[in-house]
């Protein structure tokens, strides 16, 4: 990503908006059950862990690599410390029923 930390934090709810829109309309269209269901949810978990890891901690290993361990540190910490105010704000507007 970058080493901006509050675009990678964006840059992962985006993601997890996009999945979970492809999600909650998905889910409308699935008749019947089936092996597939499974194989998909298990597919699109590893893909998301492989997205988030690249979103957090893909600049950081770069610069901790680079010996700037001091910046790769403060890069990892403020992405998350953004991404889990974003995430708070967004289940407060969830459970204050500003959003449904």
């Amino acid at each position: 990503m970058t080493r901006n930390p509050l675009l990678n934090a964006l840059g992962a709810l985006l993601y997890i908006i996009v999945v979970s829109v492809v999600m909650f309309y998905g889910s409308s269209q699935v008749k019947g059950t089936s092996v597939i269901g499974p194989i998909a949810v298990l597919s699109l978990f590893t893909l998301s862990a492989a997205v988030m890891g690249y979103v957090f901690c893909y600049q950081p290993l770069q610069l901790f690599l680079a010996g700037k361990k001091k910046e790769a540190v403060d890069l990892f910490l403020k992405t998350v410390g953004i991404f889990g105010a974003l995430t708070a704000t967004i289940l407060f507007l969830y459970f204050s029923r500003i959003l449904r």
